[in-house]
């Protein structure tokens, strides 16, 4: 049975104000010699013992730490505050309860000034937790139990039995075992039996090994819990089981009772934890038949303390004695600080209290770092020979150290030694690593095969003159980016198209030119009726689009003098190799087919095109073939030559400035031919050679013109120069760059964190405007959200009286209109309320408080106050397509249960569900224009609050689906002045729904008379005001329901 905590975040909220007043000191019983430790005296059906006998025990310890003192010469006097429940709200005794016990008690403290030196807490992990979480104790606690994962390194708490860390830390200790005599496999799995009947310690100790983020499900490779008795025996008896072993707490008789006299499969190992049972050890304990494949973890007999003789006869339970030692340890630690003059009343008192040993009634006793007690545990089984529990193995605490005892133990088990934890698992491991060994061979060579078979073809493939490409391998791009380069051939109009292509000149030139400075071009590919060149793709798109894209290429860091001198020494290296290769002329260089890949190497494409692709005038190509069509060599040097001012100037082609008089033409700079641009500005002597040799290659006369040859030389020798001038090595530049590169990537990953941000917001808060925010944070972080039952709400249902009349009336868009103008109105009311609202039904609207947060009493009176404010807007509303027609609405409420919970996966919605929801709509259904119809439980949760409303009682009324009940009207709240209309008279309402139509024709034909038009559609979506606006559609002047 899973826990439930019903009122956790109602407690927490009534009680937080209190709660800062408990941190703030101790109280005036922790100094001048007088020390008082406080107990809380809380019911626990855990630990069924009489309060009387718990009283008992801590005065026996205070007896003896009297003793100790005074042997020690301290003359103070010690004494224990017992502080009680008073049973009005938590009379259940359960450990799975008493959550908000524990708060009260110390509120009690607090306010009758009990709070001593320390406080012995409850034993229940469910209390503790919330102490912690709604308090600061800034005095030690001391728990006899509060085993859960959920108190562990609390500093000021001490616990006196074993956690469920400790168990977690035995159990993958264990589980790694693998060179024991009785145990050669290290376990990766295990099953967990929780049917929700466990005591409470074993409850946080299943509850600890369920947990998915603890220690133990971290290192397991498989771990299933099982919650049926069906589930256990099927797997006990080894149908379809993953694991052979089960961890189960409880007593023998728990495993017999699920055991049901089953025959236990051989593997099987079920480990029971049995921490705090003795018997096992007593000389006439024989071990019962069930339990042979049994190991029992419990503690010894030498760390047990109920062994000791007090003064007083207690019974045989562990918590009476473990109070005992709390007192000692309460007394020890005192003795300490007065032995050493040091102040108790302060916090290193309070964090003392870990990482030492006192002395006990029967012996030492040792805390941890964390003030969690430290044991040895043993694993028993049961001996074939003798039939007596044996120790199997121990286990300290403080060292986390496994530690065999027994050599060879006589397990029922094959061979005396503990299975495998994984079923089927044996001597076959050679068969299956011989097996898995042959497998791998025959894998290697048949890809060996295939890569070889590969090689040859891709060889067969190259050895071809020209390439043709299989349509099926070629893919489009998985990015948006526009900046593949395709070459289109030829129109596929003649059969011969492929003769056609073989008759070209550069099917085998294309094929061989493979430079570093050039695209590679891998063959032809025919798609649909045309056939495409396949050539290189460059990432980083044309370098015009690169000198274009100034964020992310600035000039600071990439567009450098040096940058811009490679750039033009790649163009230059592909050009000289073009030029003396076959190919001999490109004939349509420009900056639009010069790529750049990954690397930032300038590529050259597009080139060998010339004997199928005529001529073209473009800005680039020289004076001589823009007067006649033709290509040339020196044609190439003057477009190198355009590109060159593009990246100089990081500007479009002939782009000038200085050269522009008041009439807004464009002259040439003096000393300069005509259509020369001025890129002449102070240069340095580096700059002064690239702007000459620049000039140089778009001379007028082709003659004058370098080649490539020379401009690669001319280029390569600037480069040098370069580096020469900043007296920085390769590796400097290289380092001084990658800063370069590094602070304009913080830039730019800045830039974007910032537009993510923003956009997460804007999600965020049209999320909160779809779903509660806490539902979204459920979902943004775990997918789901789980259904809750909330057991007191108040839920708000209105409509509005002849709208279906209305609707009759008036064109689709105005009854939108009208219905956007009335609930924006009530969203502004609503959102100064702590209400939800949950959805809008044509006119229907509905709100409920009290969930997903819960807020006490307050659900009923922000209920009260926001049906206050919307029935005074409501006196203040009229239409705007029908002017002077009242508009009256009725309004319900009534409080109750309800659920609530998200359903569906696309478009989800939270929902509500139960009577509640349905009785607030019968509220309303039945209610009267402009009234608050309100229910009797309503108005009882109104009654036990501070705020004084105005009601009156209506009298008896049908209900459907719950008869006659007394119902009220709320008129108004005392102090507070509403602006409410005065709801209409019997008589009155009558006429209404009698004239209602005509009321509607008059109110239409005033309209006209007024000259009042329908709404154009001028609104679209928006968020700059912060609301959503809708698309409206278009509508006409004429009265029309049609579109």
């Amino acid at each position: 049975m899973k826990p439930t905590l019903p009122g956790l975040v109602l407690w927490s909220l009534l009680l937080q104000p209190g709660l800062a007043f408990w941190t703030s000191q101790m109280g005036q019983n922790c100094h001048n010699g007088s020390y008082q430790i406080s107990v809380l005296m809380m019911n626990n059906s855990a630990f069924q013992e009489p309060l009387s006998n718990l009283e008992d025990a801590v005065n026996e310890g205070l007896d003896i730490v009297r003793a100790r003192l005074h042997e020690a010469g301290i003359n103070v006097t010690v004494n224990a505050a017992f502080i009680y429940s008073d049973g009005l709200i938590h009379s259940s005794g359960d450990c799975r309860s008493s959550t908000c016990e524990g708060l009260d008690l110390l509120r009690e403290i607090t306010r009758d000034g009990k709070m001593g030196c320390a406080l012995m807490g409850p034993s229940c992990t469910f209390s503790t937790f919330q102490m912690y979480l709604d308090t600061e104790l800034n005095y030690p606690m001391i728990s006899a139990g509060s085993f859960g994962l959920s108190c562990d390194y609390k500093e000021t708490l001490t616990r006196l039995m074993s956690p469920a860390r400790k168990l977690m830390y035995f159990l993958v200790d264990f589980w790694k075992v693998n060179d024991a005599p009785f145990k050669t496999f290290s376990w990766n799995s295990s099953y967990v039996y929780k049917n929700g009947s466990e005591p409470e310690d074993c409850f946080w100790y299943l509850n600890a090994l369920e947990a998915g983020v603890s220690y133990f499900s971290e290192v397991l490779n498989f771990k299933e819990v099982l919650r049926r008795n069906e589930q256990f025996q099927e797997i006990l008896i080894g149908r379809n089981r993953k694991s052979n072993v089960i961890i189960m707490c409880g007593t023998p008789e728990s495993f017999q009772d699920v055991n049901t006299g089953l025959e236990v499969a051989e593997d099987t190992v079920v480990i029971l934890v049995d921490l705090f049972s003795n018997h096992y050890f007593d000389n006439d304990t024989i071990a019962p038949e069930y339990m042979n494949n049994v190991l029992i973890l419990t503690l010894p007999p030498e760390n047990s303390i109920s062994n000791t003789s007090f003064s007083k006869n207690f019974p045989s339970v562990s918590c009476i004695y473990l109070l005992i030692y709390g007192t000692l340890l309460f007394g020890h630690m005192l003795k300490i600080f007065l032995e050493n003059g040091e102040d108790v009343a302060t916090s290193k008192f309070a964090h003392a209290f870990r990482n030492l040993t006192f002395p006990g009634y029967g012996g030492p006793v040792t805390l941890d770092d964390c003030g969690d007690v430290d044991s040895t545990m043993v694993l028993l089984y049961v001996s074939m020979d003798t039939r007596k529990y044996e120790v199997l193995l121990a286990y300290d605490t403080h060292t986390n150290r496994t530690i065999p005892v027994a050599t060879s133990p006589t397990f029922i088990w094959k061979n005396h030694r503990l299975p495998n934890d994984i079923p089927g698992l044996g001597p076959q491991v050679l068969m299956i690593a011989v097996f898995t060994l042959t497998g791998t061979v025959i894998l290697l060579l048949l890809i060996a095969l295939l890569v070889l078979r590969k090689y040859k073809k891709d060889n067969e493939l190259r050895q071809k003159k020209w390439s043709h490409i299989p349509p099926e391998t070629i893919f489009p791009l998985e990015t948006n980016e526009t900046s593949q380069i395709s070459l289109k051939i030829d129109d596929d109009k003649r059969r011969d198209t492929i003769q056609r292509l073989r008759q070209c000149k550069y099917d085998k030139k294309l094929l061989q030119s493979d430079y570093y400075n050039l695209t590679k071009f891998y063959g032809t590919v025919k798609l649909d009726t045309r056939i495409f060149g396949v050539i290189e793709y460059c990432e980083r798109g044309s370098l015009r689009e690169v000198l274009n894209d100034t964020i992310s290429y600035p000039d600071g860091t990439f567009m450098d003098w040096e940058f811009k001198i490679s750039v033009l020494y790649d163009i230059a290296k592909g050009m000289s190799y073009l030029h003396s290769s076959k190919i001999e002329v490109h004939g349509r260089l420009k900056s639009t087919n010069c790529v750049v890949d990954s690397r930032m190497v300038v590529k050259i494409t597009d080139f060998g095109c010339n004997s199928i692709l005529p001529p073209k005038k473009d800005l680039w190509t020289a004076p001589e073939h823009l007067r006649r069509a033709n290509i040339s060599q020196k044609g190439d040097v003057y477009s190198f030559g355009i590109i060159a001012q593009e990246i100089i100037l990081r500007r479009e082609t002939f782009y000038t400035l200085s050269c522009r008089d008041q009439n807004g033409k464009s002259e040439p700079p003096p000393g300069h031919p005509s259509v020369r641009r001025d890129c002449f500005q102070e240069p340095t002597d580096t700059k002064v050679l690239v702007y000459l040799l620049v000039k140089s290659c778009w001379e007028e006369e082709p003659e004058k013109r370098p080649d490539f040859k020379k401009i690669e030389s001319t280029l390569a020798k600037i480069f040098g120069l370069f580096h020469d001038q900043k007296n920085e090595s390769y590796m400097d530049t290289l380092i001084r760059r990658l800063q370069l590169y590094s602070r304009n990537l913080e830039h730019l990953v800045e830039e974007r964190t910032q537009l993510y941000k923003a956009e997460r917001d804007r999600a965020d808060r049209l999320n909160f405007m779809l779903l509660p925010r806490l539902v979204v944070k459920s979902l943004k972080e775990k997918g789901i959200v789980e259904p809750e039952l909330y057991e007191e709400v108040t839920i708000y249902f209105s409509d509005i009286v002849g709208f279906t009349t209305i609707c009759k009336y008036s064109t689709p868009m105005e009854v939108v209109d009208m219905l956007n103008d009335i609930y924006k109105s009530f969203d502004q009311i609503v959102d100064h309320h702590d209400v939800y609202k949950v959805e809008t039904i044509g006119d229907a609207y509905v709100v409920a408080s009290g969930l997903p947060m819960r807020n006490g009493n307050r659900h009923a009176v922000d209920i009260s106050k926001m049906a206050l404010d919307i029935l005074s807007f409501i006196g203040t509303f009229e239409l705007e397509h029908l002017p002077g027609l009242p508009v009256w609405i009725r309004i319900g409420v009534h409080s109750g249960p309800c659920a609530a919970g998200v359903v569906g996966i696309k478009m989800p919605r939270y929902c509500l569900f139960g009577d509640t929801v349905n009785t607030a709509s019968r509220m309303e259904s039945t209610g009267l224009p402009l009234r608050i119809h309100m229910s009797s439980s309503t108005i009882a949760i109104l009654k036990r609050t501070e705020c004084q409303f105005l009601y009156e009682v209506r009298g008896e009324t049908y209900l459907k689906g719950r008869g006659t009940e007394t119902t009220y009207w709320l008129t108004g709240m005392k102090d507070e002045k509403y602006n409410l209309p005065t709801p209409p008279t019997v008589e009155n309402q009558q006429r209404l729904q009698a004239e209602f139509s005509d009321m509607i024709v008059s109110a239409l034909q005033k309209r006209q008379a007024s000259g009042i038009k329908s709404r154009k559609p001028t609104r679209v979506a928006s968020y700059k005001k912060g609301t959503l606006e809708y698309l409206q559609l278009n509508s006409s002047d004429q009265e029309s329901t049609c579109f």
